[in-house]
């Protein structure tokens, strides 16, 4: 045999010889990097937030939920309102399409907001948006919260990204407690919607339809202007968010907070304020989706009995820091 061909032969067999040992010993695959664990957030239902949404051209775009709660530092802001603050609510009553029921009564009620004053708070969470049906429910499966009564006519707020609404002040209170926190305070509120730089709204001084899901003083209260004609999933109009990245302050629905209901503010600067120790209403926050625009200013006030249910109203916890 000449030497090309057993060359050739030799270099058959170390091919071959080769390519055995490889399958009998493959090499080790490449180690991935540790899966992180997911965020707390994950969990929530944030409406149109955090969903896989796809275009018609099959692209899959990510929409990143913002965390659960925002850390509102220590500070010092005014709270309440001044007359001139109340004349203008007066005035922006009146430009509502029914604006002549905007009478005596009405700029009586914008009087709540005296006297401006001075408030100093320690560091606090507060819940990035309104409390879901989805969140509540798992209090109502752990057997702590009430299920709130949808069946009686309210099926079509019972969604999951929805606030939960139809709950009273005590459904509210029990719901944070679970949840290891609190109710917020109405100066929390009020810090969390207005900013230490007193906006009159929370995304700032001038009034955007379409930063808040509103509606308006009229015989038909409802306003599908802003693209929701009653509730709308939680974080859904991203551009009424505050600078902190706080939703939903203005509109979709009022909020229980923790006080006592009182027409006045009692006078000179305060800390850490809880309200009265007493009263027979509670203090509601930031106006629903039918109430116009006087009303979804960060320094309006509502209030109602505790135990009062309504189709417009849920709530946010808040916790100390």
């Amino acid at each position: 045999m000449r030497p090309a061909a057993l060359f050739t032969l030799a270099t058959v067999a170390s091919l071959v010889a080769f390519s055995l040992a490889g399958a009998a010993a493959p090499p080790p695959r490449a180690r991935r990097a540790p899966r992180l664990p997911a965020r707390p957030e994950a969990a929530l239902s944030a409406g149109a937030e955090g969903q896989r949404a796809r275009s018609p051209a099959s692209v899959v775009a990510l929409r990143a939920p913002g965390p659960p709660a925002v850390l509102v530092r220590a500070g010092s802001f005014m709270m309440g309102s001044s007359e001139v603050e109340i004349a203008h609510a007066v005035t922006l009553c009146k430009l509502e399409p029914a604006g002549e029921l905007c009478v005596d009564e009405t700029e009586a009620s914008f009087a709540n907001e005296l006297v401006p004053h001075e408030v100093y708070l320690s560091d606090f969470w507060i819940d990035r948006t309104e409390v879901t049906v989805a969140s509540y429910r798992r209090c109502v499966s752990a057997g702590v919260c009430a299920e709130p009564p949808y069946a009686s006519g309210g099926q079509r707020f019972d969604r999951p990204g929805y606030p939960v609404v139809l709950v009273s002040w005590s459904d509210a209170q029990r719901y944070c407690g679970w949840a290891g926190g609190r109710l917020p305070t109405e100066a929390e509120w009020e810090r969390a919607a207005r900013g230490v730089a007193g906006r009159r709204y929370p995304w700032g001084h001038v009034y955007n339809p379409f930063h808040a899901n509103h509606g308006r003083l009229s015989f038909d209260e409802l306003d599908d202007g802003d693209g929701f004609l009653e509730l709308a999933p939680v974080g859904s109009l991203v551009a009424g968010r505050t600078p902190d990245g706080i939703d939903d302050l203005a509109g979709n629905v009022e909020e229980w907070v923790a006080d006592y209901y009182h027409p006045e503010y009692p006078s000179g600067s305060a800390k850490n304020p809880r309200g009265p120790d007493m009263g027979e209403e509670r203090v509601l926050r930031g106006g629903s989706y039918i109430l116009g625009r006087p009303w979804l200013r960060g320094a309006a006030r509502g209030h109602d009995s505790p135990t009062s249910r309504r189709a417009w109203r849920g709530f946010r916890c808040a916790r100390d820091a």
